[in-house]
């Protein structure tokens, strides 16, 4: 008998112990491949909600400048002001005008 099995070709075993590490390879690319597009979305909405953020920031210093002029607009003398800059006279008054000169600022 021992004759026998030396003459004989050796059978193909399976090598169970790396199919399973194959198979356990697979898995974990499929599940690494899951995962891209959550981690995608992830940072694309991170970067969104930054801009959004900054440009609340600057609407915000906006507001406040806004709510500022407003203070200022509602003060008794700003109406005259604002007419004196436009270049506006009050009835009777003489306006002069000085030529080559720059604008006060």
């Amino acid at each position: 008998m021992n004759a026998r099995r030396a003459a004989s070709p050796p059978r193909a075993t399976i090598r169970w112990d790396r199919v399973g590490r194959l198979a356990l390879l697979a898995v974990l690319a499929c599940v690494l491949l899951l995962y891209v597009s959550p981690v995608n979305q992830y940072v694309t909405q991170s970067r969104t909600a930054a801009s959004h953020h900054a440009e609340l920031e600057e609407q915000r210093r906006d507001n406040v400048a806004l709510k500022a002029r407003v203070r200022q607009l509602r003060r008794p003398d700003a109406l005259e002001r604002e007419a004196r800059e436009l270049g506006m006279v009050r009835a009777g008054e003489r306006a002069f005008v000085i030529r080559g000169a720059e604008p006060p600022r």
